[in-house]
């Protein structure tokens, strides 16, 4: 049965196809001299080399060549979409069936390329010899990353009716800042810096955070860009199911899960890495996603003096508090005193800009009431004028960073607005990259008061 469908088309330049003796003549040689060496990063295709092995001379030596380095250095087809940048998410979702993939601007697409199961296969294979796992019947689900950090799931029968499927979400090569994030307006510069404070803590109450959203709203893009704001004395160590944070600091442990082996055995999640990560006197800790009982060893940790960010899949900032409060998370109620602000981050379409991911609630925590969370809004984004605005009169967190800090409140307010004059003058600015943007950041230092 056919469908049809409204997406938009994304077109490549489809390579010509092998005849059926040139894919044979293709299969003897990577039989014979490239399987062992399919992971090999310094593998070369030397066109002398595969002519003497061609039998068949009528066979074209150039497309057998070209086909060998897109198998054997990428991944294929799908190759030409994982090299284009503008490209979120790339889906194969069976055999023969188009490929579909999702854009920045554009939304979903569908593409002119179609796969095999053998092709798909292909390139499920490599990526788990690449991070020395197995997929087959009795483990088929895998979950992984490409070199370049890409996230990868993929499935294989009996559990998906249809054929291997693989889902790879990519990022950008050039990872956001600040500074992207104001010009794309999912920030505004009064937030940016009222967050950079917050974050900051003027090195006397550094504040906890969690970014909650939806899947693909940008939590962990929002994550990875305010951490920027964590000053560069701290120690931080992150901890992740697959590794994405790309944090630019000097001192960084990067941490990542691993799964059972085929017995079962040997998994690491992520309670246990937090609870490892306890013993090595964190000044900060990032977690990719908190989804589990690790909750409850965050806020521990946050009671007792450490600090922390994370991300957490929510729909709302009540929402938030509530999975946070039940199973499979648990956390005591009175534990949630210890969190500062809750950043609600969305993905929406508008009619005439198209996708957009915006921060459209922060909150911060500011007691328990009636066996209740209290939260004060702080910021609130509007539709209609696709903007967010300050809604608060004060704010807990900063009126105990200005009392620590020995400053009036007025005085800490100042500063703000200070910031925000600063981050402006950098936002036109699209040259900078994370670690320019970092740069800036901890120059700011030299001429504040603070």
């Amino acid at each position: 049965m056919k469908y049809e469908n409204n997406l938009p088309q994304y077109n490549t330049n489809k390579k010509e196809q092998l005849s059926k003796e040139e894919q044979e003549e293709y299969e003897k040689i990577k039989e014979t001299i490239i399987q062992q060496q399919i992971n090999n990063k310094e593998l070369k295709i030397i066109p002398q080399e595969i002519n003497e092995l061609i039998n068949e001379k009528t066979s074209n030596t150039d497309k057998i060549i070209n086909k060998l380095n897109d198998d054997l250095r990428g991944y294929g087809k799908i190759d030409v979409l994982l090299k284009d940048d503008n490209l979120e998410e790339i889906m194969i979702i069976g055999n023969n069936k188009p490929v579909y993939t999702y854009h920045r601007t554009k939304g979903m697409m569908i593409t002119d390329i179609k796969l095999n199961e053998n092709e798909i296969k292909q390139s499920i294979n490599k990526i788990a010899n690449y991070i020395q796992r197995k997929i087959d019947k009795q483990t088929p689900i895998l979950d992984a990353r490409l070199p370049d950090g890409s996230r990868v799931n993929a499935t294989i029968p009996p559990i998906t009716a249809d054929g291997p499927t693989l889902t790879i979400r990519k990022f950008k090569k050039n990872q956001l800042t600040i500074f992207d994030l104001i010009r794309s307006n999912t920030f505004n510069t009064y937030l940016s810096a009222f967050l950079w404070v917050a974050i900051d803590g003027l090195n006397v109450r550094p504040s906890n955070t969690i970014i909650a959203g939806g899947t693909g709203s940008g939590k962990t893009t929002t994550l990875n860009t305010l951490s920027s704001f964590i000053p560069s004395n701290e120690r931080i160590i992150t901890i992740e199911d697959t590794l994405e944070l790309q944090i630019p600091q000097e001192h960084l442990i990067r941490t990542e899960t691993r799964p059972p082996n085929i017995e079962n055995k040997g998994e690491i999640n992520m309670d246990v890495l937090l609870k490892n990560t306890l013993r090595q006197r964190p000044d900060r800790i990032i977690i990719g996603e908190v989804r589990s009982n690790e909750a409850v060893t965050l806020f521990t940790a946050l009671n007792t003096g450490h600090s922390g960010m994370g991300t957490l899949h929510a729909n709302s900032t009540q929402e938030t508090i509530n999975r946070l409060l039940n199973p499979p998370m648990n956390v005591p109620q009175i534990m949630l005193n210890s969190l500062d602000f809750i950043i609600m981050q969305n993905r929406m379409y508008h009619p005439e800009k198209g996708p957009l991911r915006r921060i459209t609630e922060v909150a911060e925590v500011v007691g328990i009431e009636n066996n209740r969370v209290q939260l004060n809004k702080i910021f609130e984004y509007d539709f209609n004028t696709d903007k967010i605005n300050y809604v608060a009169i004060s704010s807990n967190a900063l009126t105990q960073i200005s009392k620590m800090k020995g400053i009036s409140y007025k005085s800490l307010m100042n500063e703000i607005d200070q910031r925000e004059k600063y981050l402006l003058k950098h936002s036109n600015n699209e040259k900078i990259d994370v670690y320019e943007a970092k740069k800036i950041i901890n120059k700011y230092y030299h001429t504040s008061n603070f």
